[in-house]
């Protein structure tokens, strides 16, 4: 594939607000996990709930919007200067070339949980000033950020449960490739909510502490929210030189891989086909050798089963590459997760830093990945960040500097010698 640049990107999380709350976290080695105080959720779990999101309703033209789920947007589109980078790109292009792409799983199902709590008592039907288009249906999210920006290009909502947040940028690439949009708003954002908590506590799923990805003693996930956002556009070879020319450090999304094993609804597969699949997919298709990826931001759930299985597609492909799970310092954020842990892979690019896996102090020997305990700077110039959802929908993510790019010529690399680093990954 053709690299596409990301010119802004931006996270929100129990982590903090905007990018600087979030590297400051990640330095730190900090999280925002807490003991779950959720309304009505009387279950003995950690979440990554973000402050505030109920202080600042959506703006007032977009009022029919109102719910939590696009408050928690509204927030992180308002941060890192954003907004301003997409109201640009509109103005230079055109509001009908700017595309949005937004990941969710539940979206604002909570207006419905709310609205199901003032039925009438004869009847049963739901309040009169319940909007579901705007809320809870799964398009509202993508609907909600198209009318912020009041932007007419297309507007997609992927809803494939974890990996949500990554497939989007699959869905950008390809208009942005076919042509029919200049530039693409990619995101995801879900927000806490009763069906999520006792969904994933009927599968019996939550950790009774903050979560510990990779740990021997892992035993389950933390439900956090997020609302992370990045800004693609296309590079052709004159803006691609001009760029490389200019900064090394400019971010590039060089390659992705999508598979989809079915091998269970809620279970991955036990040795990671549908996940290796997808890594060597985004390998090949950016003509990128697995020794040439510095850093693996894991899916790392930090289930039992979730962590073996990934831990055996990512041994099948690379040998001791640096890796670590950001989920235990943002809980896992489902439909958003694949966004924000693509910005915090952007991010430690852009701050040649690499993360370590909050929580986590031993990690399990049987999985025998180099996970990383400690926080530290490090040479980074590709990256990449996986996305295993329910069901095997499953999306890997690679990213690089503009010197990457420029020293390896990765992107010009001709099919034949893609091939190669498919059969060598193998």
């Amino acid at each position: 594939m053709k690299p596409l640049l990301l010119t802004h990107f931006t996270a929100t999380s129990c982590a903090g607000r905007g990018l600087d709350a979030t590297l400051a976290a990640l330095r730190e080695q900090r999280g925002g996990l807490t003991p779950c105080n959720f309304e009505r959720a009387d279950l003995a779990t950690w979440i990554g709930a973000v402050a505030g999101v109920d202080d600042e309703p959506v703006r007032d033209d977009l009022r029919d919007f109102e719910c939590r789920n696009n408050r928690l947007a509204q927030l992180g589109l308002l941060q890192d200067g954003f907004a301003e980078a997409v109201e640009e790109a509109a103005k230079r292009y055109g509001p009908q070339r700017v595309g949005v792409f937004i990941g969710t799983s539940t979206a604002g199902i909570l207006e419905t949980e709310l609205a199901y709590r003032q039925r009438d008592a004869a009847s049963g039907a739901l309040p009169i000033g319940f909007r579901y288009a705007e809320t809870h249906n799964p398009y509202s999210i993508a609907a909600f950020v198209r009318a912020f920006f009041a932007l007419r290009g297309p507007a997609t909502a992927i809803s494939s449960a974890c990996s949500s947040g990554a497939k989007v940028f699959g869905t950008a690439r390809r208009m942005l490739e076919a042509g029919l949009i200049d530039a693409a708003v990619v995101g995801g954002v879900d927000s806490l909510c009763l069906t999520t908590l006792y969904g994933f506590n009927s599968l019996e799923l939550l950790s009774p502490q903050p979560c510990r990805p990779f740990d021997i003693d892992r035993s389950g996930i933390s439900i956090g929210e997020a609302a992370a956002f990045a800004l693609l556009e296309r590079v052709d070879e004159t803006n691609a030189q001009a760029a490389a020319a200019v900064s090394d450090d400019v971010i590039l999304l060089l390659g992705i891989g999508e598979s989809s094993d079915a091998y269970h609804m809620s279970s991955p597969h036990p040795e990671g086909l549908g996940a290796r699949l997808a890594i060597e997919q985004a390998l090949a298709s950016g003509g990128v050798a697995a020794h040439e990826v510095d850093y693996i931001n894991l899916h790392g759930t930090a289930t039992p089963s979730n962590d073996t299985a990934e831990s055996l597609a990512v041994k099948a492909v690379f040998d001791g590459t640096p890796c670590s799970s950001t989920k235990g310092a943002t809980g896992h954020t489902l439909g958003a997760a694949g966004a924000l842990e693509a910005v915090i892979a952007a991010l430690s690019l852009r701050e040649q830093w690499l993360p370590a896996g909050i929580n986590t102090t031993q990690p399990d020997p049987q999985l025998a990945l180099n996970y990383q305990l400690q926080s530290r700077p490090a040479t980074l110039r590709a990256v990449m960040s996986n996305s295993f959802g329910f069901g095997g929908t499953n999306c890997s993510l690679l990213f690089g500097r503009g010197e990457f790019m420029r020293q390896t010529a990765g992107a010009n690399r001709n099919d034949a010698e893609r091939q190669n680093i498919l059969r060598d990954a193998k």
